[in-house]
């Protein structure tokens, strides 16, 4: 579909005339996946680690390049780069309420995709559940094997694999397979 965007063009007494730019309109390439996680601590303990900057305390692998940031953790409109294929991810925090447990993110890799991540951590005795939701979108060539690869099985497989590694964090204090890390 093919619609336009209006740019004024000039004035003509008391009447504007306008321009019409062509723009491509197409239905969203998307897939959105949502997992529930148990948690061996409750909300208070966990919710600090969904941080770009405490990730890096029990995720393997995860180390963002440039996190900004007012308070040097997350928060609020915290905006941080990490690697990403074929390029960098840019991530931004929409939306953080500690008060409630609630963190949502944009992430943007160009010319690939644009993921909303949600995350709602929700009390259970000692421990807590965390309700995550991926929503990939599409926004290029590469973004449309990604989306097509973005299986609920793939995607069960990662939050598997962050479920046992944020577990394992929160019972030792130590990154999973590394155990004598600092």
């Amino acid at each position: 579909m093919v619609a336009g965007r209006w740019r004024m063009c000039k004035v003509v007494g008391s009447s504007v005339i306008f321009h019409y730019a062509a723009m491509r309109i197409t239905k969203p390439n998307r897939a959105t996946h949502t997992y529930r996680q148990r948690l061996c601590a409750p909300p208070a303990r966990v919710f600090p680690l969904l941080c770009p900057v405490r990730e890096t305390e029990w995720a393997a692998g995860w180390l963002p390049e440039l996190v900004i940031s007012s308070s040097g953790i997350a928060e609020r409109d915290c905006v941080f780069i990490t690697p990403d294929k074929p390029g960098k991810a840019i991530w931004y925090i929409i939306s953080h309420k500690p008060e409630n447990w609630f963190v949502e993110m944009l992430k943007i890799v160009p010319e690939v995709t644009a993921c909303r991540l949600e995350i709602q951590l929700t009390p259970n005795g000692d421990e807590c559940f965390a309700d995550i939701t991926y929503s990939h979108t599409s926004i290029g060539v590469a973004g449309d094997e990604f989306v097509a690869s973005f299986t609920a099985d793939s995607y069960r497989k990662f939050m598997q694999a962050w479920e046992a590694e944020l577990n394992h964090f929160l019972k030792t204090g130590s990154r999973l397979g590394n155990d004598n890390a600092p």
